[in-house]
């Protein structure tokens, strides 16, 4: 992840959270040290450590932070993925928002990890789409990389896609390419959504650079690579799901995009416990 952008999102984050002051926090603790772990409780692929040291160290540089896990280790649940030491204060201040981030980023990560797994087919790569929630598609996609994925299109400017309306307001895939090529400069790729036999051949025709076999059948996704020159970069997409991504594999597509890696991930489960010690007495909580 780029750590400028990173810095940004998080400062913003956090400022939307704590506003003013984190009221409940500060109304009981004042110069309190304390220290916290952070617990999985599930089992899957972590994803998004930085956000821990970045997010804390926004907050306070004299938080003393200790990860006990890389982005892409398997982590078994109950087993602790860090330790923070630091005034409480902050420590609360940050735990919801930093939890959240590193729930989703797993989460995705986790679940990108079963469909690679489910595929089983080292000669297709799985990647993820542009359907990422406003605002975390640099986290959601870094999460498809961690998971074992790669990544689509960041945005529209990345690259061409000629979709049904694309091509429908051209009149044709030849002439929709034809004015992409015009128009874009020589390191932007272009891509062509077909769904039909012939729509492919015109495609082909084009000179498309990729070629995406939408809402396809496995034996159609064959037939239709089967036909493809292998100039031409190939990838099935549409109506993909995780109980039928093994019927994909051998059909000698180059990519399978998967809108659900991002739209549909279950948050990972994490909980942060907390000790601080303090005149009089000690205190635990598990937040």
């Amino acid at each position: 992840m780029e750590r400028l952008q990173l810095k940004q999102m998080l400062t913003y984050f956090l400022k939307e959270d704590i506003g003013y002051g984190d009221v409940s926090a500060d109304a009981i603790f004042v110069h309190e040290k304390g220290s916290a772990t952070i617990i999985a409780k599930q089992s899957g692929v972590l994803a998004g450590s930085q956000v821990i040291e970045m997010g804390y160290h926004l907050l306070n540089e004299q938080i003393e932070i200790e990860l006990f896990f890389r982005d892409g280790d398997w982590i078994q649940s109950g087993e602790k993925l860090a330790r923070l030491s630091g005034p409480v204060n902050d420590l609360l201040k940050g735990e919801r928002v930093i939890l959240n981030i590193l729930q989703r980023m797993s989460g995705i990560a986790t679940l990108t990890n079963e469909a690679v797994k489910r595929l089983a087919d080292p000669s297709i790569t799985i990647c993820d789409t542009r359907k990422t929630t406003p605002g975390l598609r640099m986290l959601e996609k870094y999460a498809v990389r961690v998971g074992g994925g790669k990544n689509h299109r960041f945005g529209l400017s990345d690259g061409v896609m000629m979709k049904d309306n694309h091509i429908a307001a051209c009149g044709s895939i030849r002439e929709a390419v034809k004015k992409a090529r015009a128009y874009v400069g020589h390191m932007v790729k272009i891509e062509v959504e077909i769904e039909t036999e012939e729509q492919l051949k015109e495609a082909i025709e084009a000179k498309a650079d990729v070629i995406m076999f939408d809402n396809c059948t496995p034996d159609e996704v064959k037939r239709f690579r089967q036909m493809t020159p292998d100039t031409i970069l190939t990838e099935a997409s549409g109506g993909i799901t995780l109980d039928t991504l093994p019927n994909y594999r051998h059909t000698g597509v180059d990519l399978i995009s998967l809108g659900f890696l991002t739209h549909s991930a279950p948050s990972f489960d994490f909980s942060m416990n907390m000790e601080w010690s303090r005149k009089g007495g000690n205190g635990y909580v598990h937040a």
